[in-house]
């Protein structure tokens, strides 16, 4: 009970409403600022992330396609299953809705991000240092929570999830735990350009594994569609309760801004670490892979998750075991396997990633000296991960969130204007070229 409460407490102070505001309050600058570009562009963003545009490109490097994949890698994680159930059960259906308003405004907090670490190493520690006097110590507090949130929400969470994953389908937790950690170690070891090879093949797979799945789920409830699309916006403005229904209106949006940049990262930074191999981009269209990234991570495959879970809904029920019962309770041992493995796959997916943006914290920490090792506290965190109560790593994953998001953010804020000034990017100013 302690330690519960000694989480809970660190949570609170790091990942509280006051930082949440912070990540809404950047959001909506970026957004309001650029004229709603997201939505504005959405044609535009779409064509260059999906390499629809006739750009020419350089070659070497990252690809763009690698890029994509290992930041989708990072944020389509067991958040997208996971952490949709868990924002459904703190915050009822309506926390849907907050997921979608805090990608909406994330979509322009990422599009920053990435053009202010474009052509720069170190992904956001390049421009975090650079935010005024107080950047180098916003840097190192930034690196810290970078390492330890890799170990934590980047791994632990992951590993948490994926192993009651492998439990479903008949593996033993332990062995798992011990199987995770080499995998793990050894993909720590391996770095970025081992990372991107993992996560342009995976990334696909697990993609269209899991639309496969979740249709089969939406066609076979597609009577009960018109009522989960209905109780996600009551339950998001619902007041009809008086006092208890403002509060159930709060938890809502805490549950849903909070889930949401859980799984799509915007805010944290992490997503600039995966795009600083490409070379031949401009600052203006890496922000636009990054609006994509948020796209594709909440507002479709979030939205399908918690749809899917509103259909086939099991009071009772949490975490996992509340979308497993969803996709069983439609396509029967195969449903349940499919999103076993769905999940044991994005996990695996995101910790690969993870273990790229975390090895790069803790060589700003030890100025290059200690990736030596990381690969080793990686494997621990991921068999430890593995036996850890699901609360309890969520708790962890959210406090160590808050550490990268707080100086983030500070920094975002602070260079804002080199986003948005009128030299800044053309797609900004309503210019139709790139």
């Amino acid at each position: 009970m302690r330690t519960d409460n000694l989480l809970e407490g660190l949570r609170e102070v790091l990942w509280g409403w006051h930082v949440l505001a912070l990540i809404l309050a950047a959001g909506v600058l970026f957004t309001w600022n650029s004229g709603f570009f997201q939505v504005r562009r959405v044609g535009m963003w779409l064509k260059i992330a999906l390499g629809m545009d006739a750009a020419p490109r350089k070659h070497g490097g990252v690809t763009r396609f690698q890029a994509i994949s290992t930041a989708l890698a990072g944020s389509i994680g067991t958040g997208n299953i996971v952490g949709v159930a868990a924002a459904i059960t703190a915050g009822g259906p309506g926390a849907i809705f907050w997921m979608w308003v805090s990608a909406l405004l994330g979509m322009m907090t990422v599009f920053a991000e990435n053009y202010l670490a474009a052509g720069r190493q170190g992904g956001p520690l390049s421009y975090i240092q650079s935010a005024g006097k107080w950047g180098k110590w916003l840097a190192l507090v930034y690196a810290a929570g970078c390492c330890l949130s890799s170990l934590g929400m980047g791994n632990m969470v992951q590993m948490n999830a994926l192993a009651s994953a492998c439990r479903d389908l008949g593996l033993p937790g332990k062995a798992v735990a011990a199987a995770m950690g080499l995998t793990v170690f050894f993909v720590a070891r391996g770095g970025l350009r081992l990372a991107v090879k993992i996560t342009e093949k995976l990334v696909p797979f697990m993609t269209i594994l899991f639309f496969a799945a979740s249709l089969g789920v939406l066609w076979v409830h597609r009577d009960r569609l018109p009522q989960a699309l209905a109780s996600i916006f009551q339950g998001a403005f619902s007041l009809r309760a008086g006092m208890g229904g403002a509060v159930g209106m709060l938890a809502a949006v805490k549950a849903g801004v909070s889930r949401g940049v859980f799984t799509n990262e915007a805010g944290l930074g992490s997503s600039a670490f995966a795009y600083q191999g490409i070379q031949g981009e401009t600052p203006t269209r890496l922000g636009c892979m990054g609006i994509f990234q948020v796209f594709a991570d909440t507002i479709v495959m979030c939205t399908v998750t918690g749809l899917c879970i509103l259909c086939g809904f099991a009071p009772g029920l949490e975490g996992a075991e509340l979308t497993f019962y969803a996709y069983q309770s439609a396509l029967g041992d195969w449903g349940r396997w499919a999103v076993s493995a769905c999940t044991a796959l994005f996990a695996l997916a995101t910790v690969v990633a993870w273990c790229c943006y975390g090895k790069e914290g803790l060589a700003y920490l030890g100025g290059g000296r200690w990736k030596w090792a990381y690969p080793a506290a990686a494997g621990l965190a991921a068999g430890v991960g593995c036996l850890t109560p699901l609360r309890a790593a969520f708790q962890l994953g959210d406090a160590l969130n808050g550490l990268m998001a707080l100086p983030n953010i500070f920094a975002l804020l602070y260079l804002s204007r080199k986003v948005l000034a009128e030299d800044g990017p053309p797609l900004l100013r309503g210019d139709s070229h790139n």
